[in-house]
């Protein structure tokens, strides 16, 4: 089993080793604007899904609780007893279901944000756009 670990190690640092500079990889100056507020979205909604997961699961758990007349086996995360009853699958479905949306909304209402900012700037004369982001190890 350690033998396929460092193999696979290995494998995924060739493709690293191949390549001639990191400084290469990203020239934000060659995306549209469009990629880049699409990329921002991806890693916003992606960013808050650990958190809209476990703030729908306790909503979840707490509906299920008060729908079954607070039984103590129904009970949300914390407070459940050794042998509570488990979620069905179409709760669980429900779940993650609310959790993607409630990221795809913070993701939404992000981008909404950065466009009124930037809509904002470029009202004002002589202003740069308000969002500049340059990878760390970027130099002109």
């Amino acid at each position: 089993m350690r033998r396929f670990f460092q193999t696979l190690l290995l494998l995924c640092a060739i493709p690293l080793a191949a390549q001639e500079s990191p400084f290469q990889l990203f020239k934000p100056e060659t995306h549209p604007q469009w990629l880049k507020d699409l990329r921002r979205a991806e890693i916003v909604a992606f960013g808050s899904f650990p958190f809209t997961m476990f703030a729908s699961n306790f909503a979840i758990d707490s509906i299920r609780f008060l729908s079954h007349d607070a039984n103590a086996l129904y009970a949300p995360w914390p407070f459940k007893p050794a042998g509570a009853i488990d979620m069905t699958d179409g709760e669980k479905g429900v779940t993650i279901s609310v959790a993607v949306a409630a990221s795809l909304i913070i993701a939404l209402v992000d981008y909404l944000i950065v466009q009124h900012k930037r809509k904002a700037d470029t009202k004002k004369p002589g202003n740069e756009a308000v969002i500049i982001r340059t990878p760390l190890y970027w130099s002109p």
